[in-house]
């Protein structure tokens, strides 16, 4: 999709830039970020006010309703904003802020009927694919556990459902059930690896739904994709100061959200590693994490949140084991891969890791009851 912008030059580009910039004149506009749903680009401008704000195209394959998401987050941006200025913190925390057009408009659309928006850059700041460094971990925690404190008091039914279904894991199981329906995919060991997995744990797919449907689990905001390089880390400093990506930002379990922190930050192989016998869930990240996170959401979490924390770990992992693994099935319509194998491959990682999470239940569940 940037390739396919490109062609049309940057003389476009800088025009429709130009629509959100009230300080200044552009002067460059670049790719920008390692995002795959949607194209994001890097504003310069000449002001000394606003140096730099993030474009975007938003997918609208993917977020049918775009004028929704903005609506969420011009809510729950304005929330935040309002909850620092009335209780300031101790240290550096920014939210991205949604910028206007000249017509006061929160995006605008091209003469093709693309859908842009602009939001402000979080200046000083980077972020990492992989766990950088352990000491990361614990600011890792404390991004996640910010960012749902900051918006725990914001009612849940004010802000859309952007993306349904989203993180409901026994829709994905009944997708899969659907898609191995009518698969006709011929048998190996790593394919009968997976076949065998998913069955022996289909009834653990309701957990988190469960708890929610018999009220034992709240519905919250969650972030809905708190993956590491999400979180920006001030240069100077090293700690953490901004949660982005926050298009799925929409009611439902933030254990969906603790869960997927964990699955990416807790894994040293990564999601794309080949060597499965290496791939292990490491304890002593979960404890950092766990600490950093609670540390900041035990001002909101019940006791009843705490009992489903190791739930939603193994969970987590499993649900998208899951998605890889019936994404391969359908003929690798959803994720984007190298090759064939590809979201076999992932989906093996996944499960590897959830059985890795299963045999240190124990321990895990410990971590949690010390840290509380």
């Amino acid at each position: 999709m940037i390739k396919e912008l490109n062609t049309q030059g940057t003389e476009n580009l800088v025009a429709i830039a130009d629509q959100f910039a009230q300080q200044g004149k552009v002067t460059d506009v670049k790719a920008f970020g390692s995002g795959n749903i949607n194209d994001t680009f890097l504003v310069t401008l000449d002001s000394l006010e606003l140096q730099h704000f993030v474009l975007q195209r938003i997918n609208t394959q993917v977020f049918r309703q775009p004028q929704l998401i903005m609506q969420n987050m011009c809510m729950f941006t304005e929330h935040v904003r309002k909850r620092l200025q009335s209780t300031p913190l101790n240290r550096r925390w920014e939210v991205p802020r949604v910028l206007l057009t000249k017509n006061a408009q929160d995006h605008w659309k091209d003469v093709d009927g693309s859908f842009w928006r602009a939001i402000s850059f979080i200046e000083g700041s980077q972020s990492f694919d992989t766990m950088h460094d352990r000491s990361h971990a614990q600011e890792i925690g404390y991004a996640l556990g910010m960012f749902h404190n900051l918006i725990s008091d914001l009612p849940p039914e004010k802000l859309a459902d952007t993306l349904e279904g989203f993180h409901i894991t026994p829709l994905y199981l009944q997708h899969y059930e659907e898609v191995l329906a009518i698969s006709n995919v011929s048998k190996n060991i790593e394919i009968n690896y997976c076949l065998q997995f998913v069955s022996d744990r289909q009834i653990f797919a309701h957990i988190l739904e469960n708890a929610k449907a018999e009220g034992k689990l709240p519905l919250r905001l969650m972030h809905g994709d708190p993956k590491i390089n999400n979180v920006m880390f001030d240069i100077a400093t090293q700690q953490a100061v901004s949660v982005i990506d926050l298009d799925t930002v929409k009611p439902g379990l933030v254990h969906y959200d603790i869960g997927d922190c964990l699955r990416s930050g807790c894994n040293p192989g990564g999601e794309e590693t080949e060597k499965w016998e290496n791939v292990y869930f490491d304890t002593d990240l979960c404890k950092e994490i766990l600490a950093g996170y609670l540390g900041v959401a035990k001002a909101f979490l019940t006791d009843n949140d705490y009992a489903y924390i190791y739930d939603a770990i193994r969970l987590i992992a499993f649900e998208l084991g899951l998605r890889f693994f019936a994404d391969y099935l359908a003929g690798n319509v959803y994720f984007k891969v190298k090759h064939p194998e590809h979201n076999l491959a992932r989906a093996i990682v996944q499960f590897k890791l959830t059985e890795s999470i299963e045999s240190q239940e124990i321990q895990i569940r410990k971590i949690i009851k010390d840290i509380k």
